[in-house]
């Protein structure tokens, strides 16, 4: 890849104490807002009967904060360097916590999908300016220790949202998961108006591409919301997935065009030629998007609809893999300021191959709930050695330019994300089918009379000998579904691994870029 030039200087020097307090406050933001995309997820379905919707309007709760998140991040690029990165982190956290009182409040869909839109918003907001603070007010020497207390954000609050979203409904009401973040949002918004730094960032310029913008998200609203619906419509069996399809391919085709037209493009895409950011968020993009996302996705379903544990019960089993995450996210961020990241991410991504392919395919519904969150362990402490040497190669040296940076990895993080679930979701139910159509075609059909004999001849003591003989059927109905789901647990977990041995090839060419340097260096 050519090299990009890279202005050098993106520190903004403070005192400790103060860098602690800035550290707290925009921990605590994105924190509140990372959670909210799964501790949300978790409660869906007791919203249903309160909104007067089903499950396939229910979904829009989650696709309408997806999607605005997802749009807003675009539009920080051109914001923040007109009102700087603390009055941007401030305005976000100010709407996220007005929409999620209004979000609670909410008594019909079409109401909740609107305050969850500007909820979305918010995030964008907080998500894109927090990272960029963060990196601005530790020096270049302890940036390592900086992301790694982001990956706790990043990482750890996704996996702690169904045990906090779980206690919150079982003990008060679903409506509790947003009201939560009421009195967390005006006191950290408190403290934000004092003590973070307005002038970070602020350049008092607005250049805004609106041509631009309006493609990118037209691509980005109709490339996920095909994404969130295309198991629910038959994926291209739909003329609803087709036609979003070819408005997400004709948006995209037309940004592109309108970028390289332009004297002021909306987004400076040429910090993809930096070897070291554009090769890392390609491995960033398969590797957390396509495959540790669909862990993300898969361990509650695994818990629940497998094991049939409570979501709270769920919760508490992946407390464990959530604590490792968080752990392991601080102790890699210290060492990628001593040792070279590339080396912390080698390891992670070994030590993700071994979790993927070993232990989280050994889950089915026989496995002990204690022993399921055991194995889950070491792709936790996986996930928590990514984010942070992967953040250290990605922003480092990009200076100016690292709002740009932050905006694109966290752009990444929801397309990425998306891609991940809808693979997943189509995975587990193709195989879960394969599974059924399987087992019902080798069936010895006299062993099966024998077994509907049985069944009938015990149930008889409970209902009328027709009635029994349904029963017997359906039981072995559900017995049959229970197998093929569990083997279709199996079957997808393993296959995340895929993902991110597709996302290793990047890394083995950064590898391969360095190699090289160093080789042309000692030759001449």
């Amino acid at each position: 890849m050519a090299e990009a030039p890279v202005s050098q200087s993106f520190y903004y020097p403070v005192s400790r104490f103060d860098r602690a307090l800035i550290t707290f406050i925009v921990m605590i933001g994105f924190f509140m807002a990372i959670l909210d995309t799964t501790i949300v997820d978790i409660v869906v379905p007791k919203m249903m009967g309160p909104l007067s919707t089903d499950l396939y309007g229910i979904q829009w709760v989650v696709t309408a904060y997806m999607t605005a998140a997802a749009a807003g991040l675009i539009f920080v690029v051109s914001l923040a360097p007109k009102i700087g990165y603390a009055w941007t982190f401030l305005s976000g956290l100010t709407l996220f916590t007005f929409s999620s009182a209004m979000c609670g409040m909410s008594g019909s869909l079409p109401s909740m999908v609107f305050w969850r839109v500007c909820q979305g918003l918010g995030e964008a907001f907080i998500a894109a300016s927090a990272q960029t603070i963060l990196l601005a007010v530790y020096p270049p020497e302890r940036q390592g220790l900086a992301m790694g207390i982001f990956g706790l954000g990043v990482s750890f609050a996704p996996a702690l949202g169904p045990t906090l979203g779980g206690f919150l409904t079982d003990h008060l009401s679903w409506r509790w998961v947003f009201y939560i973040n009421l009195p967390v949002g005006l006191l950290n918004l408190t403290a934000g108006l004092f003590f973070l730094p307005r002038d970070l960032g602020r350049t008092g310029r607005f250049e805004f591409n609106l041509r631009s913008y309006l493609f990118l998200t037209s691509f980005t609203v109709s490339l996920l919301v095909l994404l969130s619906k295309g198991q629910q419509l038959g994926w291209f069996q739909s003329r609803t997935i087709g036609l979003l399809a070819f408005v997400s391919a004709l948006s995209l085709t037309a940004y592109l065009a309108s970028e390289l037209l332009s004297r002021r493009p909306l987004l400076d895409l040429s910090i993809y030629l930096i070897p070291t950011f554009g090769l890392t968020m390609a491995y960033h993009f398969f590797v957390l998007g396509f495959s540790m996302y669909q862990v993300f996705y898969l361990l509650p379903l695994y818990y629940e609809n497998l094991k049939g544990l409570t979501t709270f019960q769920a919760g508490v089993h992946m407390l464990a893999f959530a604590s490792f995450i968080g752990l392991f996210s601080v102790i890699s961020g210290s060492l990628s300021d001593r040792v070279r990241p590339q080396y912390i991410l080698v390891v992670s991504f070994l030590l993700y191959s071994v979790a993927s392919l070993f232990l989280l395919p050994r889950l089915n519904y026989y496995t002990p709930a204690l022993t399921a969150a055991l194995y889950t362990i070491p792709v936790g402490m996986a996930i928590g050695t990514f984010f942070p040497p992967l953040t250290r190669i990605t922003l480092s040296g990009l200076g100016p330019r690292t709002g740009l940076g932050v905006v694109l990895l966290h752009y990444q993080r929801f397309i990425g994300g998306s891609f991940g679930t809808a693979i997943a979701t189509n995975t587990l139910t193709y195989r879960t089918d394969f599974h059924f159509q399987e087992m019902t075609a080798l069936q010895n059909p006299v062993l099966v009379k024998k077994m509907l004999a049985k069944g009938r001849h015990f149930l008889d003591l409970f209902f009328p000998s027709s009635t029994a003989l349904h029963k017997a059927k359906a039981l072995l109905f559900k017995v049959e579904t229970l197998y093929a789901a569990s083997y279709a647990f199996q079957d997808t977990f393993r296959r995340t691994y895929y993902w991110a041995l597709l996302g290793a090839f990047f890394l083995f060419l950064l590898f391969l870029r360095e190699w090289h340097h160093k080789w042309v260096l000692r030759r001449r």
